[in-house]
């Protein structure tokens, strides 16, 4: 059985809130710390106005997906190496040849794409529920995801009119997108359902997915050429 939480939704907020008073202005972390702090106050308030079908669910959920991001953020201010999902975003968080964009798609990949599933089949273990029962809720996160995802983007890179769209670091951020991710991660929340009774198999995938989830955030955090971007 999964462990439980130790925080709520409105303690991740704060958490992060403090994070964000704490970062310096610049550091990559502290981009998608942003981002992600918009994403979850927007779920929270979702949760309490009945948007979901199943409230209880997707509060847990919430919770336990949070806690993997912020174990990293503890982990490596202690000094120790995150996850391999996450080691990118810490490794290249001051480094001045990557965009800011860069440094919220590379969260954003590590989070979704690693961190979901695994928080989805925890939560689903904790409540006595199955990723099929939850699948509606699971779909109805995309478009408020899709929405924060199109705000920074427009934050961080600019209207059209701003964009060269001979820009290289146009072609590194447009492999990603957060719908591809969220699919890719249901894809994987499935298997490790089916995997739950094999543990040493459950181990190999989650370790080869964490690797292979970080590739993706190394690409995406490519420096480009120029580095008065910010």
């Amino acid at each position: 059985m999964a462990s439980q939480p130790t925080l709520t939704v409105d303690q991740v907020i704060e958490r992060m809130r403090q994070l964000q008073r704490e970062l310096p202005e610049g550091d990559g972390v502290g981009v998608f710390n942003a981002m992600y702090l918009s994403v979850t106050e927007l779920i929270g308030q979702r949760i309490t106005a009945g948007f979901f079908d199943d409230p209880v669910f997707m509060a847990e959920l919430d919770a336990r997906f949070a806690a993997r991001y912020l174990a990293a953020v503890d982990t490596a201010a202690t000094g120790g190496r995150p996850a391999a999902c996450w080691r990118p975003l810490f490794d290249l968080r001051g480094h001045r040849g990557v965009h800011p964009l860069q440094f919220a798609l590379a969260g954003m990949n590590a989070h979704i794409e690693n961190d979901l599933p695994l928080s989805v089949v925890d939560t689903c273990r904790t409540l006595g529920r199955e990723p099929s029962g939850i699948e509606r809720d699971y779909q109805r996160v995309n478009a408020l995801l899709a929405q924060v995802e199109d705000q920074v983007r427009d934050e961080l890179l600019g209207g059209p009119d701003e964009v060269d769209l001979a820009d290289p670091l146009l072609h590194v951020i447009g492999v990603w997108s957060i719908g591809r991710a969220r699919d890719a991660a249901w894809a994987s929340t499935l298997a490790l359902w089916e995997l739950r009774g094999i543990p040493f198999v459950r181990g190999a995938f989650t370790d080869t997915l964490s690797g292979s989830v970080g590739m993706v955030s190394r690409a995406l955090l490519t420096p480009m050429d120029g580095v008065g971007r910010r």
